[in-house]
């Protein structure tokens, strides 16, 4: 069935290269997941705030490197674009943010984000955000990004806020969390030009 309209990401518009490193001044860097990654991630997730904001937990490395698997091929399928956010240094794992549910007709995707335990409090997270954020917007084609949390995790909020995302409402009982169902703020950025 044809199209009435362009898509704003025509297909080929991200996977025709590789994805990207995003460097964040000198001391962080957003790069592509590796499977070495696992060990670090499968830590970060027996953090007992992550497994809170998550619905889901890894309980080996080897389910980690599994969800890094998945996480490097959503770039090649343009459905997502996943980075881990590591100290620009050593590349020790501070955190991640990705891209999901992307529709490439529309320009759309959801982001998201955690950081591990060591790293909060830092600005880490908000910069990473910023970084992938202004990438998405301004240079890959992106028309809309969406931020959605939990109406009680007021440091995503904050997060959203910094990082330029208007408060766009609240999806009652919107998410079932591990505790029961959460409201959901709904932010957005949307391109400028």
């Amino acid at each position: 069935m044809p199209s009435l309209v362009t898509a704003v990401m025509p297909h080929g518009t991200l996977n025709t290269s590789d994805q990207p490193s995003l460097p964040i001044d000198s001391d962080l860097l957003l790069r592509p997941w590796l499977p070495s990654d696992a060990a670090a991630v499968a830590r970060v997730f027996q953090d007992p705030t992550i497994q809170h904001w998550h619905l889901r937990r890894a309980d080996s490395e080897d389910e980690a490197r599994e969800w890094i698997e998945q996480w490097r091929c959503g770039w090649e399928s343009e459905t997502a674009c996943h980075w881990a956010v590591v100290d620009g240094d050593d590349e020790t794992l501070l955190g991640r943010v990705s891209l999901q549910s992307i529709i490439m007709a529309g320009g759309q995707a959801e982001i998201s984000y955690w950081t591990a335990p060591e790293a909060r409090g830092n600005g880490v997270c908000t910069r990473a955000v910023a970084r992938v954020s202004s990438w998405a917007l301004e240079e890959a084609g992106f028309n809309r990004l969406e931020l959605g949390h939990s109406t009680a995790n007021s440091a995503s909020c904050r997060i959203a806020e910094k990082t330029g995302y208007t408060l766009e409402g609240v999806r009652r009982r919107a998410l079932l969390h591990a505790d029961g169902w959460h409201d959901m703020h709904l932010h957005a950025r949307v391109h400028e030009g």
